[in-house]
This record gives structure tokens, sequence and C-alpha cells, in this order.
């Protein structure tokens, strides 16, 4: 991602990039002991869409304030249903991956890694 960024034009001096976690919470946790954040201060989460939620309520119940900046959507911009097509690989992988995500949602809800068993839009 650094060298991504880099391309881009962000200064490598201007990253902070947390490399030690295994899982989401504790991504949250090294990330936030790393960046050290002020009161006042914006911070940006950037993640893949599809795990956003799961990635908001890790970083809410350790109480860092965060602006949820997803990517990676996994859509093709038409309705998935139109027209019909028999694509059991690709749906298959796509059911995987968002299994994946519901068992880590209510796994980390339970274990109390995230506020709320679907993270949504602060108010």
């Amino acid at each position: 991602m650094a060298a991504v960024l880099s391309i881009l034009g962000i200064e490598r001096d201007r990253l902070i990039i947390e490399s030690e976690a295994r899982n989401t919470r504790e991504n949250a946790v090294l990330a936030k002991r790393l960046a050290d954040p002020r009161p006042g201060e914006t911070w940006l989460l950037v993640t893949s869409a599809f795990h956003m939620p799961r990635a908001v309520g890790c970083f809410r119940r350790i109480d860092w304030p965060i602006i949820p900046f997803p990517v990676d959507y996994r859509t093709e911009g038409q309705p998935a249903w139109w027209p019909p097509r028999l694509d059991l690989v690709g749906g298959l992988g796509s059911l995987g991956l968002a299994v994946h995500e519901w068992v880590g949602l209510a796994a980390y809800r339970l274990t109390d890694r995230t506020d709320a068993l679907f993270p949504g839009p602060s108010g």
C-alpha cells in the first residue's frame, strides 16, 4: 500500500503503517497505539467495502472516531440478477466472502470486539 500511495503523491513520512496485526481487532488496537490520535484530529479508515462494518465496529469499540472510506467495491454497476447467468464459481466465491464477514461480525459481537452486530454510519 505504501508504494501505491507514493505513486499517487503521498509522502512516505505522512504514512503510519501497522503490519503486526493478525486480525481486525488487533489492527485497530495496534494502529491506535502507533497513531496516538489526539482529540479533534480527523482519521480515515480505508478498507474493503465488504469489510468496513466489522472494521468500523472495532475502531468504535476502542473509542477511536474514524471516517470510513470504503474501497474495493465488488459490484458491476448493474443488478446482479439481470441478465440471468450461470456463474456458479463466481457466485460461490462471493458467497464465501459474505459468509466469512457475517461469521466474523457475529463472532466479534459475541466477544465484544465490536460495538454492534451490523455497525453502520454513526449519527
